[in-house]
């Protein structure tokens, strides 16, 4: 079991903060928050956790000045008991000189002081927005008003594990042009049970832009020697990764345009890599990921219209004439605005989606039938060999 360095907390008053708001016994304690509240209400918000990562990733050594980071946390009616729990794992795990501010972003939550009493937390702020903004634009927010040189992107139902940040900070203070995410161990929504998830899969998704996780394949697990070693990833789930903020703010930080949560996953990885970075997924971080089977909140426009939407807004402006392939698995999507962002790809001089598929991810199978109005040579690609993984109806990240 690994041991947490407790931070005192002094001045917080956690049974009060969190008694406001427990779970009433007679009532459904799936209905507020689509996950279990009175499990989550009975375990600690300073758990202990097993240690998931591969032994061997105890015996790296990281770089003794590794730049320091603002943690963004953007919620919107978050339960207390797993949103304390997600700032406590990270007060407790984290080298505290690697913690520049923790912001939290309360997307305009039923009760601001959801958010403004875990400002007598160490290293936590608080920004309130006026409106419900969506985890895109409430992100933004959070990223401008960081002033340490790198962002730590997190959702608010997680709990980090041991040693999770040094890893991330050390292949960004390497390349700046990387952006890394953790491997996402899986919190059960029933029981709050922490479970390990294989370190041997990465993001991918199909034509439909329908995120999933994906087993290497064969010769990629061949090919890795050193089970500590980065993977690197077609997409990433989204919500927690990390990322130079003078790299975010150059590549167009994110598509504000894009409404509440869904598809902002795509936009971002594809402009990663299709502008000079790359996506990597760290087996030596691990963070644990309340995984829901549905969203708790409700979509002004409807949860299918806003992902599709946001969809759309990606494949007009990344994916070429291969965005017929998306509208062929989404013929809904056809008539919905899509935005400007075309512009920034220009400025940015960012390759192609023929490139990235080339390059970054083969595996993706696309075949042209006659009289194809796709303009590029195409051919069939063979079916990709990695086996999609479950994990929850809900990727990680993309819930505010």
């Amino acid at each position: 079991t690994t041991k947490t360095s407790r931070v005192p907390i002094i001045g917080f008053d956690e049974r009060g903060y969190l008694n406001a708001r427990r779970w009433k016994p007679g009532d459904d304690p799936y209905t507020l928050y689509a996950f279990n509240q009175r499990e989550s209400e009975r375990i600690p918000s300073n758990r202990a956790l097993r240690d998931t990562r591969h032994y061997r990733c105890t015996t790296l050594h990281y770089d003794s000045d590794l730049p320091p980071t603002t943690i963004i946390i953007t919620f919107h009616n978050e339960a207390r008991s797993t949103l304390l729990r997600t700032i406590r794992s990270v007060l407790n795990r984290t080298p505290v000189h690697l913690i520049h501010e923790i912001i939290l972003v309360d997307d305009f939550s039923n009760d601001e002081s959801d958010c403004q009493l875990l400002t007598k937390l160490p290293k936590v702020k608080c920004l309130r927005n006026n409106k419900r903004e969506g985890l895109i634009r409430s992100r933004v927010r959070g990223a401008d008003a960081a002033r340490a040189g790198v962002l730590t992107f997190l959702d608010s139902h997680c709990e980090v594990n041991k040693d999770w940040l040094p890893p991330l900070l050390h292949r960004i203070k390497q390349d700046s042009t990387r952006v890394v995410s953790p491997v996402i161990d899986i919190i059960n929504m029933d029981t709050f049970a922490y479970v390990a998830a294989s370190a041997d899969l990465r993001g991918g998704f199909d034509w439909s832009l329908h995120f999933k996780w994906e087993q290497l394949s064969p010769e990629q697990r061949a090919d890795r020697i050193d089970p500590t070693q980065p993977i690197k990833t077609p997409i990433i789930a989204g919500g927690l990764f990390v990322i130079d903020k003078s790299w975010f703010n150059h590549l167009g930080k994110y598509d504000t345009a894009m409404d509440i949560w869904g598809g902002e996953n795509f936009e971002i990885s594809f402009r990663v890599w299709q502008c000079g970075g790359s996506l990597e997924i760290l087996p030596c971080s691990r963070v644990g990921h309340v995984f829901r089977k549905k969203h708790p909140y409700v979509f002004p426009e409807g949860n299918a219209n806003t992902y599709i939407k946001n969809t759309r807004r990606t494949a007009e402006v990344w994916m070429d004439d291969f965005r017929l392939f998306y509208y062929s698995a989404r013929p809904a999507a056809r008539g919905k605005s899509y935005g400007d962002r075309v512009e920034l790809r220009k400025k940015l001089k960012c390759k192609s989606f023929k490139w990235y598929l080339d390059n970054v991810y083969p595996e993706l199978k696309y075949v042209c039938v006659v009289n194809c109005a796709i303009k590029v040579q195409c051919q069939e690609k063979k079916p990709s060999q990695g086996q999609a993984v479950q994990r929850g109806a809900v990727s990680a990240g993309s819930n505010p």
